[in-house]
């Protein structure tokens, strides 16, 4: 019996979403705001150490709100337009019917429950070394409480859409290795958020992991932008 060969369509090479020189600029910048991050937090800790209470951090909230949607508007006026890719296609997903919409908010959720236990995991077995100054940061007046939320919401939008986005899907095509995708963008999340402490960096590169598989799994960054929003929304309201 003689073995007939098919002949199957090779697997399309993931498409890069922006030139590469905007990427490398793109990382330079965050950087250069993960600096800027680190010494904001270094006054608020100073300020905690003499004051009850330092400055106002509505200003702040608004300005991080700024920042958050510029790095966006840089994203897509810079990176994807120039590769052809529209925000839309990025996100990905899409809800034709309620049905859509009830499976990712129950993914966001379950997202959310499994962040929750691995974070009192991780705070039983490790050594807190979360920066001073970033609790003085949370909200207390009702005026922060809003735009707290505000800056929860833009966060769980942005960020997603830049890191478990723009970022999975640029290093994908860069490495060809979803894997290695991952952990990189992960990687540049948990550095983003280094100001924190060191053991608090790669607590949140965990984090980008988790959005990043989830992302991957369900071919969309809807859940992964709710997940961030609540999970945002929770520890500056709840402390959780």
């Amino acid at each position: 019996m003689s073995a007939i060969a098919l002949d199957r369509e090779p697997t399309p090479l993931p498409r890069p979403v922006a030139p590469p020189r905007h990427t490398v600029l793109l990382v330079v910048l965050i950087l250069g705001l993960a600096v800027w991050g680190a010494s904001i937090q270094q006054r608020a800790a100073s300020h905690s150490r003499s004051l009850p209470r330092p400055h106002a951090v509505a200003p702040l909230y608004v300005s991080l709100m700024i920042m958050e949607w510029a790095l966006l508007l840089y994203v897509a006026k810079g990176g994807l337009r120039r590769a052809g890719v529209s925000i839309r296609a990025l996100v990905g997903g899409g809800w034709s019917r309620p049905r859509d919409v009830a499976v990712d908010v129950l993914l966001a959720f379950g997202a959310w429950g499994v962040w929750t236990a691995i974070s009192l995991a991780w705070e039983r077995w490790m050594v807190a070394d979360r920066a001073a100054g970033v609790g003085a940061l949370l909200p207390r007046s009702p005026l922060e409480i809003v735009l707290w939320v505000a800056l929860s919401l833009t966060a769980g939008f942005v960020e997603e859409l830049l890191y478990r986005g723009y970022f999975q899907a640029q290093f994908h095509a860069l490495t060809r290795r979803s894997w290695a995708a991952m952990i990189l963008q992960a990687a540049l999340f948990g550095i983003s958020h280094g100001y924190q402490g060191v053991q608090a960096c790669l607590k949140i590169a965990l984090y980008g992991l988790l959005m990043g598989a989830l992302a991957r799994g369900r071919r969309s960054l809807r859940p992964g932008m709710m997940a961030h929003a609540w999970t945002d929304i929770a520890s500056g309201l709840f402390r959780i």
